[in-house]
């Protein structure tokens, strides 16, 4: 298959580069002075990328998807699939999508799951809209769980941002916590407490989400000491000290 990768970044950079080592024609294009991925044609712009290719993916800053829609879209030909990976809103991308429709283009919204510098094509993936199906068959070739869901442009983007408040959200808060157990000489005890609870997968989830309800107020209590506790050790504590503003709002209203 013939395809464009527009943004050569970290995350474009290593898709371009599977992509070309697992037979695809591929050709890149980025305004900066990133290096060229091997196997990539580098092209000076994006209208010439898009060329007479069969599907382009779009992986740069989400600020461009709609003007980089509009622009170069309707220069790619007829039957290509043009699919947005960029970490937008979910407004931002049904705008594109429709941008992308208008000029008769085929469009897929592609939500990414992981890291892509490290485990690269082969990165899960959610993908809706009109051309999700082309995305999915691509790259499920190169061994990415790729999940098509329900809905138009924006909807694999919603899920992976209801994902987001999860993952960043825990991403943080571990990060706050192995910090504090540094400052108080504890880290790899804390290390060892974290790793065995994550263990417990679902089991642990729905412990979170009965336990916080039935257990508000006086967990709230607790955060307030976690995180005067945290300022002792001259730590930070944004993260407990919201934990605790949260508790309080769902001890008050019985409810999460």
């Amino acid at each position: 298959m013939k395809i464009a990768v527009l943004g050569l970044g970290e995350a474009g950079g290593r898709y371009a580069a599977d992509l070309a080592a697992a037979g695809h024609d591929v050709a890149g294009y980025d305004p900066g002075p990133v290096e060229t991925p091997p196997g990539v044609g580098r092209r000076t712009d994006p209208a010439h990328a898009v060329a007479d290719v069969d599907a382009v993916f779009v992986l740069t800053p989400s600020r461009f998807s709609v003007e980089l829609s509009r622009q170069v879209a309707p220069r790619a030909r007829a039957s290509v699939v043009w699919a947005d990976f960029s970490s937008a809103a979910p407004a931002v991308m049904a705008e594109a999508g429709a941008v992308v429709a208008e000029a008769g283009r085929c469009f897929a919204d592609v939500a990414v799951l992981g890291a892509v510098p490290l485990t690269g094509a082969k990165t899960d993936l959610l993908v809706s809209g009109p051309g999700a199906d082309v995305v999915a068959e691509v790259f499920t070739a190169l061994g990415a769980r790729t999940d098509v869901v329900d809905g138009g442009p924006g909807a694999a983007t919603a899920r992976t941002l209801l994902r987001s408040v999860a993952m960043k959200g825990f991403a943080v808060v571990s990060s706050e916590a192995i910090t504090a157990a540094r400052a108080a000489g504890v880290e790899t005890w804390l290390r060892t407490q974290i790793s065995q609870q994550l263990a417990a997968g679902e089991v642990l989830l729905d412990r979170f989400l009965s336990g916080t309800v039935a257990h508000a107020e006086r967990r709230s209590h607790e955060m307030r000491d976690a995180a005067d506790y945290l300022h002792s050790l001259d730590a930070p504590a944004e993260m407990s000290t919201a934990a605790a503003s949260a508790m309080e709002r769902i001890a008050a209203s019985g409810t999460s």
